[in-house]
């Protein structure tokens, strides 16, 4: 569960880390969906062994929250990887629909990554309860104290992935072929940068001449006052 932890971590920040702006956006949608990838395949040979070690001591299976939780966290992530590849990675989902959805994508990673840092978190506690009995883990041995201090760097951990991805000046630039300016900068949306340049200056080029063309109408009918005046 620790690989899975931080291997599910760095999949959340690799748009965030600067060194990685330069890189195309498609190597780092490889780079995210891989990660992802292999943080399920650690998930699933986790739940494996963990199914396996209680039916081999005669354990029950799923009767704790902790269990619950993780066996929630597991399924989701599984679903979230799933669509994130088939919309975002594959080139088949309208753009209408990436739109729709990625919201909704970076909200529940977020929220399966604070999942998982709760199960990890819990399993430990729950570990140590039922491991530590002589001397009782009330009276912090060093098993305690050592399970414990992994659990707040677990935290810790946590903690810094969510700062890194609030932080909007850590969000990655967008490429310069999809900077779009607005309608009222001039442009067309949907029109790439050097394009939406162009129009601009069209545009101010022709405001340029309409304001020619209506200044001349206005010389030409003070001509025409100024005439008509001395006739």
């Amino acid at each position: 569960m620790r690989l899975e932890r931080r291997k599910k971590g760095s999949a959340i920040i690799v748009y965030r880390l600067p060194w990685t702006w330069k890189c195309s956006k498609l190597l780092m949608k490889g780079i995210h969906a891989g990660l992802n990838a292999v943080a399920a395949v650690l998930a699933i040979i986790s739940l494996v062994a963990v199914f396996d070690f209680h039916n081999g001591k005669n354990i029950p299976n799923m009767y704790s929250l902790h269990s619950w939780v993780g066996l929630i966290a597991v399924i989701l992530y599984m679903l979230q990887l799933l669509l994130g590849v088939s919309v975002f990675l594959l080139p088949l989902a309208p753009l209408s629909l990436r739109a729709l959805l990625m919201p909704i994508h970076v909200y529940s990673g977020l929220l399966i990554f604070g999942t998982v840092i709760a199960t990890a978190l819990m399993g430990v506690t729950e570990k140590l309860i039922f491991s530590v009995k002589n001397p009782a883990y009330n009276t912090l041995p060093p098993e305690g104290v050592f399970t414990n201090t992994l659990g707040l760097l677990i935290l810790v951990f946590g903690a810094l992935i969510f700062w890194i991805v609030t932080r909007p000046q850590w969000k990655r630039p967008k490429e310069p072929n999809s900077i779009l300016l607005q309608p009222n900068g001039g442009a067309p949306e949907g029109v790439d940068g050097p394009t939406a340049v162009h129009f601009g200056n069209m545009d101010k080029s022709d405001s340029e001449l309409n304001s020619e063309a209506a200044a001349r109408k206005r010389n030409i009918a003070l001509d025409e006052t100024g005439q008509r005046s001395t006739m």
